[in-house]
């Protein structure tokens, strides 16, 4: 079985990176991809067993402007699950996710706080889809016309997408005749930057908003630009020194091992990497960078299955691998089985697709996001 991986090649502003650091490129790696592609398909039947129902609002495109445009709809994706609410007569509570940079389904799958929360509020949970990522896509859900160009790709943004929630939220609540129930807002990541704009923009639309792991002050000009390499390299020092150090030193060492005779083949042997035409150093270090930083991003104190199937402490894991007296000094096979805890902790894949080009989780528009608005979430 191969595994698969790509990674955009978005300048991300706040990547300027330190000596001090693991030195990466000013690249943010996309999420893996066919790594989890068969994982989410078995996830797709969430709906058919009780987790949510799959339900979709008319949208409009534009809320701030009056262009010929402006008018036209779109139909957003939302999941609802009304198991443990208490009913609009009893004002029991609205849970509302905000949605992120994705596949609503793939969040809502890996949201546990919310249901666990729900049955002692009594409350209905929503789960609302942004505007341009997985079935929410305007221009009649065709992508390529969505993405198209700036005239298309300017109405995604973290300001409509706000806007879209409090009218499907006001919406919703009329249609279930539960206008006195309070909304609560509920969101991570960017989800959670969003949950927190969402309450000091619409405070009349929700009376709270749990905002978690959510920069929100993390933009050009406010925060260090060296600040999310920092905290990833502090990740894996914290670990062991040498584990940072084998880690840093690894750059210099895969571009001199390529730059030897036969050192490319050695590096594909070493890493388990398909057959490809395009293979190269850089490549292989975007896909180790990619491991490193989305390791540390969910480095949960419990096995999970967000990205990647990851043990508990994976970034522990990943150190322990590199420390091993296994390996010897052989420090590409050490960086190997580090990797190897992230692309590869259930054993199944025999090598790894640098060259994969899916998209499972809808990620398309995030990189127009990231260079539009610079932020670092």
């Amino acid at each position: 079985m191969a595994i698969g991986f790509q990674f955009i090649l978005t300048l991300f502003s706040l990547f300027s990176v330190p000596s001090l650091t693991f030195a990466f490129a000013p690249i943010l790696p996309r999420f893996p991809s066919s790594a989890v592609s068969a994982e989410l398909k078995q996830r797709s039947h969430s709906s058919q067993n009780g987790l949510y129902r799959t339900k979709f609002f008319t949208q409009i495109l534009d809320h701030f402007n009056f262009n010929p445009q402006s008018n036209h709809t779109f139909q957003q994706r939302y999941l609802i699950n009304d198991t443990f609410w208490g009913g609009a007569k009893n004002n029991a509570p609205i849970f509302v996710y905000t949605g992120n940079e994705g596949n609503i389904e793939w969040f809502t799958q890996n949201t546990g706080f919310m249901f666990e929360n729900a049955p002692s509020f009594q409350a209905l949970l929503v789960f609302i889809e942004h505007r341009f990522y997985g079935k929410s896509i305007p221009f009649g859900g065709n992508k390529t016309v969505a993405y198209a160009n700036t005239s298309t790709l300017g109405y995604l943004s973290s300001t409509q997408a706000l806007a879209d929630y409090a009218a499907l939220i006001i919406d919703l609540k009329k249609n279930l005749s539960a206008t006195d129930s309070p909304v609560v807002v509920f969101g991570g990541s960017y989800g959670g930057m969003l949950a927190a704009w969402f309450r000091m923009k619409y405070p009349h639309v929700a009376i709270g908003a749990l905002a978690s792991s959510a920069p929100i002050l993390h933009f050009m000009g406010m925060v260090s630009p060296d600040i999310f390499i920092s905290i990833i390299t502090q990740d894996f020092r914290s670990e062991s020194e040498n584990c940072y150090k084998v880690i840093k030193g690894s750059w210099d060492l895969i571009d001199d091992t390529a730059n030897k005779p036969g050192g490319m083949e050695l590096l594909r042997k070493t890493f388990r990497i398909c057959k490809s035409d395009d293979f190269g150093p850089d490549s292989l270090e975007g896909w180790l960078r990619a491991a490193w930083i989305y390791t540390a991003m969910t480095d949960y104190p419990t096995p999970s299955n967000f990205l990647n199937p990851l043990p508990a402490y994976p970034v522990k894991k990943m150190c322990e691998a590199i420390d091993s007296s296994v390996t010897g000094n052989n420090r590409l096979a050490k960086l190997y089985a580090a990797a190897n805890v992230y692309y590869n902790y259930t054993g199944k894949a025999t090598c790894f697709d640098l060259d994969d080009n899916s998209d499972p989780h809808d990620l398309g528009g995030w990189q127009w996001q990231l260079q539009t608005e610079k932020s670092s979430c």
